[in-house]
């Protein structure tokens, strides 16, 4: 996966995200995994979303 973010987080974030009902956070999740299962590059504004869900 591009980006400063492992797929194994995003993958907790989304879990973590889906039970805050941060339906943003699960949308940007939900296309940098479809990306990734895709081969393509996510693009920047939801790895900055999901980096953002720790702050």
């Amino acid at each position: 996966m591009s980006g400063d973010v492992p797929i194994e987080t995003v993958w907790s974030i989304l879990e973590a995200a889906n039970e805050l009902g941060d339906t943003q956070t699960v949308d940007a999740c939900r296309r940098v995994i479809d990306a990734n299962l895709c081969g393509g590059t996510p693009v920047q504004s939801d790895l900055n979303a999901i980096a953002a869900f720790f702050a």
